[in-house]
């Protein structure tokens, strides 16, 4: 069940709590931002809603601080450095993967972490690894990501309810990011450091190359003469995609599940002369969802053979 945002009052009414192996946090936590980019801007935000004392934020470019002024408009703008020293409880790191251990790095070098202090990033592809060196500090590492794309505006507070993190905490940590999780109004998936690259990936895959795959069918349809092909995709995406994440591969439907050698013979061809950089990606993909089709019996290996024959036969085409 996904939690609203919680109120200024009632993450001022939760009490401290720990048993022996936990860490004793305040209810209301000071907490500074570090890369006021998309995700940084509004979790900040949701984290100021909930109760939490967002005290400092930084961020160098005209668009992170028209974001901060959009979303945090009263939190104090400083450097790299004062962020991470007033944020006295909790500071969030929200930069690109790739600048990740660099912020650490200097940060640690700087002398600006302190002992009791949770050091947090928000990369799905990062874990624990990344924030060792806080340790040398007496600082406290976690990798709390949301499954969720932003675009830095006050409309992302409103998708926040029900978004999954992947979290990656250490023992003693589990509570507090737990009770984040659910002040930011979402549901923890906890996942083990040497699975963070597996559940990137996998976000990745659904995700962003869901996008190209939509584009790329758009113009297939433009090119077929459709002048506005996001009407004629909008619902059939749409169903597919609520029938797949509802019913598995059970929601498998088209040429490919019934096998029709024929169909994907003339989708190939009609590729090959007028997108043929496309061939390629559709012959994988075909392949991939015919032995997924066979694999959940959706398609019965006889009547896959013809089939796997055409795209084979199309394939050794493209390797030549």
């Amino acid at each position: 069940m996904s939690a609203p945002l919680r109120t200024h009052s009632a993450a001022r009414g939760r009490p401290a709590t720990a048993t022996s192996s936990q860490v004793a946090f305040p209810s209301v936590l000071t907490v500074g931002i570090i890369g006021a980019g998309r995700v940084g801007a509004t979790l900040g935000a949701a984290l100021a809603a909930a109760g939490h004392r967002v005290v400092a934020a930084s961020g160098a470019s005209g668009a992170s601080q028209a974001r901060l002024a959009l979303l945090l408009p009263t939190v104090s703008r400083r450097s790299v450095v004062e962020v991470a020293r007033a944020a006295t409880d909790l500071l969030l790191i929200t930069v690109p993967d790739d600048a990740l251990a660099g912020v650490v790095a200097d940060l640690t070098a700087d002398g600006a972490l302190r002992p009791g202090q949770v050091v947090a990033h928000t990369s799905g592809a990062h874990g624990l690894a990344v924030l060792a060196p806080v340790g040398t500090a007496g600082a406290r590492p976690l990798a709390l990501h949301p499954a969720m794309t932003f675009a830095g505006t006050p409309d992302d507070l409103g998708r926040l309810p029900g978004v999954s993190y992947g979290v990656t905490a250490p023992a003693e940590l589990r509570p507090l990011a737990a009770r984040l999780v659910v002040d930011l109004g979402g549901v923890p998936e906890w996942i083990a450091e040497a699975d963070r690259p597996l559940y990137h990936a996998a976000l990745a895959h659904g995700a962003n190359h869901l996008v190209t795959l939509v584009n790329e069918a758009a113009d297939w349809l433009r090119d077929a003469g459709v002048g506005q092909p996001e009407k004629v995709l909008a619902p059939l995406l749409r169903a597919a995609l609520e029938n797949a994440l509802r019913l598995g591969d059970e929601a498998l439907t088209g040429p490919v599940s019934r096998g029709d050698a024929g169909t994907v013979r003339r989708h190939l061809a009609r590729l090959a002369a007028t997108a043929p950089d496309s061939v390629e990606p559709y012959l994988v993909l075909a392949r991939r969802t015919a032995e997924r089709a066979v694999a959940s019996g959706r398609l019965r290996p006889a009547d896959a053979t013809a089939l796997l024959g055409v795209l084979d036969g199309y394939g050794s085409q493209v390797a030549a």
